[in-house]
């Protein structure tokens, strides 16, 4: 058993949706590591019980594992009567909880098009309204935006991923202007390809993805993201290549897109 809490953190919670595995476990490992204890949030019932037991065991933190639908409509304020009702004082909030289909808006499903918009807009932004109201309140406190680099590009089978993720980005430069000197801060983290198996790639693509530096592991990101956040950043976006393509993707005109879509390139 090993702990390298390096803050006092003991009654001082971090909560991280989405946190039962991916990128939403690294970051539940990570905050473990600085002492945080732990509101693990998943719609995953046995998975979120289970990577809550391994992290209490391996840091010597509390952990309190939550099944919810952070779908529903009213899933942010439920999420928020738990804790208080608990006394858990959230510190730190990690919005993570998301969902991609590379797929055309008109046909996808209905369902998953409420989804895709109340798990990447109104879920987050609701839970900086009632968890941020508290921070202010304490003038201390970090909220963290899993957005993505595609809130830089309107590219056809992404238009609700992208969308919500542009809003979500733009949501959190405004708040943290807002909040910053109250005490809390507010980082959009914008990756590009990151290692999990959302993306349906092989071992091998994946492998020289993250060799080339176009694919970043969710361990590291985990660490940048937690780092920039406590460091007080407004947004960061991980690799020199993601810049690079960002600025390359804005060049092309929407004429050169629709040929794109024409010819079947993607």
């Amino acid at each position: 058993m090993r702990n390298k809490s390096t803050n006092n953190n003991h009654q001082r919670y971090a909560l991280i949706t989405g946190s039962s595995s991916g990128i939403g476990y690294q970051y539940a490992r990570v905050m473990a590591e600085r002492g945080y204890n732990l509101v693990m949030v998943s719609n995953e019932a046995d998975a979120i019980v289970e990577k809550a037991d391994l992290i209490k065991k391996e840091f010597s933190v509390e952990t309190v594992a939550l099944m919810r639908d952070l779908g529903k409509p009213d899933a942010a304020k439920e999420l928020y009567d738990t804790c208080k009702a608990q006394n858990l004082e959230v510190e730190v909030l990690i919005n993570n909880a998301g969902v991609y289909h590379d797929k055309d808006f008109l046909k996808d499903s209905e369902a998953f098009n409420k989804l895709i918009l109340n798990l990447h807009v109104n879920t987050p932004s609701m839970l900086i309204y009632y968890f941020g109201q508290d921070m202010v309140q304490r003038h201390k406190g970090y909220i963290l935006n899993m957005c993505s680099i595609t809130s830089d590009i309107a590219v056809q089978k992404l238009a609700t991923y992208g969308a919500t993720k542009r809003f979500l980005r733009n949501f959190s430069r405004s708040i943290h202007v807002e909040m910053y000197y109250e005490g809390v801060n507010v980082t959009a983290v914008c990756p590009g390809a990151v290692a999990t198996n959302l993306y349906n790639l092989s071992d091998r693509a994946t492998k020289i993805g993250v060799k080339t530096g176009c694919i970043i592991t969710p361990q590291r990101l985990a660490k940048k993201g937690v780092r920039a956040m406590f460091r007080g950043k407004s947004r960061i976006t991980p690799g020199i290549i993601n810049h690079i393509g960002i600025f390359l993707v804005h060049l092309l005109p929407t004429g050169l897109l629709r040929l794109v879509r024409k010819w079947g390139i993607f």
